[in-house]
C-alpha cells in the first residue's frame, strides 16, 4: 500500500524523533536506525610503564593518568610507597624532608576496640620512637570506650600505646578555641587545651570509609580528631550545638570539618605534616567497634605537607582501582564525601591537584 505525501512525511519525522531520543538517552543514533552499521571505537591504551604508573601492595598496576587530580606540574607533592611496614613508614617520613620543632605530638586514632583497623603500635612504633614523639588523641562525643577520659586511658593502655610512647588526651582538661579564617560554615573550632603544649605535629591517619563523612583520612584526623567533645559536637551540627552531635545536615557537617581542619593546619604554620596508610579499607571508621570487613585490597602509604592533596590522592586511588571498590565508593558517594575536598580547596586550605612521587622506583 502506498503512503500519501503527508503520511510519508510523518513517518520520516517519527524516525528522526526516535533517533534523537536515543541520542539523548546516551544510545548511539544507529540503534534507532536499523539500517545503520555499528561502529567499534577502540578504548585508548592505558600507559602502565613504570614511570607512568604505580603498583599497589596488592599487586595492582594503576596508571597515573587514571588519577583524576594527578598533575605533574602541581605545586603539592604526594609521596607513595607500596610496602606497609615500620621501615616504609620511616622512609616515607624522611622523603618529606621535614623536621619537627620542639615537642612533637603524633596524632592518631587509638581505635574503639581491637576489632577496629586503627594503626597498631607495631606499625608506627619505630617512627614514633625515632622522633621521640608523644601519642595524642581526644575523647569522643558518642557512647563508647573513649567518651570518658578514664575509659579512654584504659583503651589506650589495652591497645598497647602506653608501652610504646608517652600518651596525652588533649581535652582531658577542657577546650580551647582556634579561629577559622575565611570559613565556610563555622568561624571557630574547639580543640583540647593540651593542643597548645606541642610545637609540631605528625598526623598519622588510617584512610578508610566512614559512616558519616564517607571517608576518613588526614582532614578528618585534624578536624574531628583534634576536636574536643564540644568541638566534635560543633562540627557535626554545622555550628548549631556544642552539647550534642546529632541532627546536623550532611553538607554542613563536611563543610565544618573543612573549617576545623583549616584552623589546625593554619595554627601550626608549617609545623605539621601528614602520612596516611591505605590498608584494611573497610567502609566503616575506626570509631566503629565492629566494622565491616574490607573488600578492597591494601594499597600502600602516602604522605604530604598538604592534607587536601593527600586525601584527594587516596580517593583517586580508590576510584582508579578495580579491586572490589564498589562498596567503598558507594559509601563515599552516599555521604557526598567529596564535598569536604571541594570546601577545603574553596577556603584555601590546600589545592586538590598533586604531583605524585613513587618511592618504589
Amino acid at each position: 500500500m502506498k503512503m500519501n505525501k503527508t503520511a510519508a512525511t510523518a513517518a520520516v519525522v517519527a524516525v528522526i524523533a526516535c533517533a534523537g531520543y536515543a541520542f539523548l538517552r546516551g544510545d548511539a543514533v544507529r540503534n534507532a536506525l536499523p539500517t545503520a552499521e555499528a561502529e567499534t571505537v577502540a578504548a585508548p591504551a592505558v600507559d602502565l610503564t613504570p614511570e607512568n604508573s604505580l603498583t599497589t601492595i596488592s599487586g595492582e598496576k594503576i596508571a597515573l593518568e587514571s588519577l583524576a587530580h594527578y598533575d605533574a606540574d602541581a605545586d603539592s607533592t604526594v609521596y607513595f610507597l607500596s610496602e606497609i611496614s615500620p621501615d616504609s613508614l620511616v622512609k616515607i617520613y624522611e622523603a618529606l624532608e621535614w623536621k619537627p620543632e620542639g615537642k612533637l605530638g603524633v596524632k592518631i586514632s587509638t581505635g574503639e576496640s581491637m576489632k577496629t583497623n586503627h594503626l597498631r603500635p607495631e606499625l608506627i612504633g619505630k617512627l614514633v620512637k625515632q622522633l621521640d614523639g608523644t601519642i595524642v588523641e581526644c575523647n569522643t562525643a558518642y557512647g563508647g570506650n573513649r567518651m570518658e577520659t578514664a575509659k579512654h586511658w584504659q583503651t589506650i593502655k589495652e591497645h598497647g600505646y602506653l608501652d610504646m610512647a608517652p600518651c596525652d588526651i588533649l581535652d582531658e582538661e577542657g577546650s580551647m578555641t582556634l579561629k577559622v579564617d575565611g570559613y565556610a560554615r563555622i568561624p571557630e573550632n574547639y580543640v583540647g587545651t593540651h593542643f597548645k603544649n606541642y610545637d609540631s605535629y605528625l598526623v598519622l591517619s588510617h584512610f578508610k570509609g566512614h559512616q558519616m563523612g564517607g571517608f576518613g583520612g588526614a582532614l578528618k584526623n585534624i578536624s574531628i580528631g583534634f576536636g574536643s567533645t564540644m568541638g566534635k559536637n560543633n562540627i557535626h551540627t554545622g555550628g548549631k550545638s556544642k552539647s550534642t552531635w546529632m541532627g546536623g545536615v550532611q553538607d554542613e557537617f563536611t563543610e565544618s570539618m573543612a573549617d576545623a581542619a583549616k584552623s589546625v593546619h593554619t595554627a601550626m604554620n608549617g609545623r605539621i605534616v601528614y602520612i596516611s596508610v591505605m590498608n584494611r579499607l573497610s567502609i566503616d571508621c575506626d570509631c566503629n567497634g565492629n566494622p565491616a570487613e574490607p573488600e578492597m585490597g591494601d594499597v600502600g602509604i602516602l604522605a604530604s605537607a598538604n592534607p587536601v592533596a593527600l586525601d584527594q590522592a587516596c580517593v583517586d586511588l580508590v576510584y582508579a582501582s578495580k579491586d572490589n571498590t564498589a562498596s567503598l565508593r558507594n559509601r563515599m558517594e552516599k555521604q557526598n564525601a567529596v564535598h569536604i575536598l571541594e570546601t577545603a580547596e574553596k577556603i584555601n586550605l590546600g589545592k586538590r591537584a598533586y604531583k605524585l612521587v613513587d618511592l618504589d622506583d
